[in-house]
């Protein structure tokens, strides 16, 4: 039987959160059957279609964050002096995340 410390000691965020950070994972990392079985078990537990949908969104915001810094490293590898601002640059005063 699993006592409450031991819970305690191996959860520290809420299922709900947890279930969102995989939701955000498995669209950043384009793992169709990931997010396909995580969406069902976050509505099995009561995560709204809303919480899905934001999850999701932050992680698309994020990867093409990622997607942009790639791209400015490419062409500098390759000698091309175009770069994109990046959606989360300091200097933009804003983050890849909103």
């Amino acid at each position: 039987m699993e006592t409450a410390t031991a819970k305690t000691e191996e959860q520290v965020l809420e299922d709900k959160i947890e279930n969102l950070i995989a939701i955000g994972a498995a669209t950043a990392t384009n793992c169709i059957p990931c997010f396909e079985h995580l969406y069902q078990k976050a509505i099995d537990s009561g995560i709204t279609l809303a919480e899905i949908k934001r999850a999701s969104e932050i992680a698309g915001q994020v990867k093409k964050g990622a997607h942009i810094a790639l791209k400015n490293s490419i062409n500098e590898i390759i000698g091309i002096k175009e770069a994109c601002d990046l959606p989360c640059d300091q200097t933009a005063n804003k983050s890849c995340c909103g």
